[in-house]
């Protein structure tokens, strides 16, 4: 009963969103020393609630030096930096509360003394000349960050000088220098720890030389700036020069440095006020020479980090016990923080069941029962702060829930199957309205689970599409109307494992005795331990072998076979569960040496063949154009030779008629050219196409100059070629010799003449 009214009053909590909350945490705080100190703790939610504080994760007793008021606050009456004892009043503290729901622990509050050191950066003296600049500068740590003021032969410094100007980080600078700025500068330094006063530095002032011109020159340029958003950002740039010089502000990557909190603090400081992230940036200085393009730059960064928050902080869920619960938590800042999470105020360790993913953005928590049953804060802190949100985790519990299934056994079926049995639970079985099984493998995490689900009338389930010797686990839940059962024991069981695939074969002939057979193992099934090779002649009943190799071997040579014959090759693969199936190759030495008789051996690769194709191509067209021009210049020498023939033919004749002077006798010409038609016989023969010349004759000379018809005997010619035809030149004034002797006297010249013209026509 009172277990029933708990879970109703947890889960009325959690509907009022009220279980277990702060509305007051502890800050970060510098305390004085001997000083009384007050962190301020307020607690809201379902009583009782009891309130305690923790320093360095040690719980802080209550006595003399500390106090818990009821209201959760911690005074510490007398705070010490160091105690006699060695101990420190200094450290992170919390705030833990607890009620009937579970625990929460506040975010970390830091306490530190306030401190004074010494000056580390002391002001020097400075001489400068009349209507100059003059910089002092001093530095020193404290806690809090001291406040700098500046005096002058030992009177405060009146700032309400526009020539004087005081920055926040301790810097005095005086423009437009005079004769009555001379004197002694100090600074004193202040904060809750003290006081204290730098060295003295004297300022010494010249008189006058501004009217010789100067470059602009950049005195002190920005420093490098880490800031917290809302401080004031100092960039400091002093420039000299003369003319004065103008200083101007811009940002290295051309984004404008806008208006709103942004000042000039003197004659070129760049002030900003309440800084953010949005100021993050590289910020230049430009000292310009007036009416010119002449400047002088320098540089600084600042880098605005910002606390975390939260964008998405967890929230309070109530969940029926058996299923999945999952918390978010979404924080941003600068530099991006670090999430880590707590149950009941001790830091959560990712087990079996409970994840944490996506930068520990996401907790899961599988199969939740009632150990999971807390409150769950997420904490995001970074080098600018933290902060804290919590979410409470209701486990749900209702009346007529199922029992348990039990005797949950695996049983594998094959490579790819395993049968999955179980018994009824032992309680509460009439309202079972079906069962779930969980399936996932063993060396995966747990998000990797998926689910089947299996009718109230069957206990047992098939699973198929498994892994070949993969390790599984199994376990199963009930379901009624009213929810999930607890989950049953897990069991786990893998899968048969199967034989390899077959490898892939390709053989090589290698010399006309030897085959060279390479195989590649497959990745499609069970991983093989070794490979058997096998061959024989094909007409042969059985195969020499097994030959065994190891599963990094993939070659093998076979030597000694006869070159007449063709042999089948087989290789296969096995393990532990068995061979594979066998792939052969026939390979036939006999057409390989034919081949490699009948070509010559090439060892290029593609890319030369393809190389020498093209270079052959290429070598044949230059052989080809280069024969046709010795044709062309034979023709062209021949036709030339036997037109000079057949002129100096023409001279002869000539000559002939001038000695005779004489009509021609055509018989005479009939006589050469039944001589020549011997010459011709006895050189091959001539053709009947003579009364076709005997007709061309007519029409050179159509005015005479055939006295008498010319008449071609009839001569049997006889020749070894089916025609030759002899080609009458038309050469004017052409006669011939009355006497035939003229005729005779060189049958041979003419003869060859008469050969050499035909050969042209």
């Amino acid at each position: 009963m009172a277990r029933g009214a708990l879970c109703l009053l947890a889960l009325f909590g959690v509907t009022l969103g009220a279980e277990l909350s702060f509305t007051l945490e502890p800050s970060d705080i510098i305390a004085v020393q001997r000083q009384p100190l007050m962190l301020h703790c307020q607690v809201d939610g379902i009583p009782p609630i009891t309130t305690q504080w923790r320093r360095n994760g040690a719980l802080v007793v209550d006595g003399p030096a500390h106090s818990t008021f009821t209201n959760g606050s911690l005074l510490i009456g007398h705070f010490q930096r160091t105690k006699p004892d060695g101990s420190s009043d200094e450290g992170d503290y919390e705030c833990v509360a607890e009620n009937p729901i579970g625990l929460l622990v506040s975010r970390k509050a830091r306490v530190q003394a306030a401190t004074m050191a010494e000056f580390h950066i002391q002001p020097q003296p400075v001489h400068a000349e009349e209507a100059g600049v003059a910089r002092f500068q001093c530095q020193i740590h404290g806690l809090p960050e001291p406040v700098i003021s500046w005096e002058k032969d030992g009177l405060h410094v009146d700032t309400q000088d526009e020539r004087y100007t005081l920055l926040p980080t301790g810097v005095l600078q005086i423009t437009g220098l005079r004769a009555e700025d001379a004197g002694m500068f100090r600074c004193v330094a202040h904060n809750s720890a003290g006081v204290k006063h730098s060295a003295g530095a004297r300022l010494s002032v010249s008189g006058s030389r501004s009217s010789v011109y100067k470059e602009p020159m950049i005195l002190v340029g920005p420093e490098n700036l880490t800031l917290t958003v809302h401080q004031t950002a100092i960039l400091e740039c002093v420039a000299t020069g003369y003319p004065r010089p103008i200083v101007s502000w811009s940002r290295l990557d051309g984004r404008p440095i806008g208006v709103e909190g942004i000042q000039v603090l003197g004659t070129g400081n760049l002030m900003i006020s309440d800084v953010g992230v949005q100021h993050s940036g590289i910020y230049v200085c430009a000292a310009n020479k007036p009416g010119s393009r002449v400047r002088r730059t320098a540089q600084g960064r600042l880098v605005v980090q910002a606390p975390a928050e939260f964008v998405q902080p967890p929230q309070s869920i109530a969940r029926p016990v058996g299923t999945t619960a999952i918390f978010t938590c979404l924080a941003q800042g600068e530099p991006l923080p670090q999430l880590t999470w707590l149950k009941n105020g001790q830091i959560l360790e990712p087990s079996g069941h409970v994840k944490l993913r996506n930068n520990n953005s996401t907790l899961t928590i599988y199969g939740i029962g009632q150990e999971d049953e807390a409150i769950y804060q997420c904490i995001a802190e970074n080098s600018a702060g933290s902060t804290q949100a919590s979410a409470r985790l209701t486990v749900l519990w209702a009346d007529g829930l199922p029992g348990v299934p039990r005797d949950v056994h695996a049983l594998a079926l094959s490579p790819t199957a395993i049968q999955v049995s179980w018994a009824e639970p032992a309680q509460s079985i009439q309202d079972i309205i079906g069962y779930v099984l969980h399936i996932r493998k063993t060396a995966d995490p747990v998000e990797m689970e998926y689910q089947e689900a299996v009718s109230k009338s069957t206990l047992q389930r098939v699973v198929n599409d498994l892994e070949p010797s993969t390790s599984y686990t199994f376990y199963v839940k009930a379901y009624t109307s009213r929810g999930a059962s607890k989950p049953s024991e897990s069991t786990k069981q893998s899968t048969l494992g199967e034989v390899p695939a077959p490898p892939s074969l390709h053989t090589r002939v290698v010399n006309a005795s030897t085959v060279q057979a390479l195989w590649e193992p497959s990745g499609k099934q069970g991983q093989p331990q070794g490979f058997k090779l096998f061959y024989r002649k094909v007409h042969s009943d059985l195969f020499t072998g097994p030959l065994t190799f190891s599963h990094n071997v993939t070659q093998c040579n076979i030597t000694q076979l006869d070159p007449s014959l063709v042999y089948e090759v087989k290789v296969l693969a096995f393990n532990q569960h068995g061979d594979s199936n066998a792939t052969m190759r026939f390979v036939s030495l006999k057409d390989a040496i034919q081949r490699s008789v009948l070509e010559p051996p090439c060892n290029c690769v593609k890319d030369e063949q393809s190389k020498s194709s093209i270079t052959g191509i290429i070598v044949g067209i230059h052989i080809g154009v280069t024969c046709i021009i010795f044709c062309v210049l034979f023709l062209m020498f021949g036709y030339r030779g036997r037109l000079v023939m057949c002129k100096n033919m023409q001279e002869r004749l000539t000559t002939a008629q001038e000695v005779h002077n004489g009509p021609v006798d055509c018989s005479t010409f009939h006589d050469t050219l039944a001589l020549n038609g011997s010459s011709g016989q006895s050189n091959g023969g001539i053709s009947g196409k003579l009364s076709t010349d005997t007709n061309e004759l007519e029409r050179l000379f159509p005015e005479g100059g055939l006295d008498q018809p010319f008449v071609m005997e009839e001569t049997q010619v006889s020749s070894a070629l089916d025609e030759t035809q002899i080609s009458v030149l038309p050469l004017d004034n052409f006669s011939l010799a009355e006497e035939r002797a003229a005729a005779v006297e060189q049958p041979h010249m003419e003869d060859d003449a008469s050969s050499r013209c035909s050969d042209e026509g």
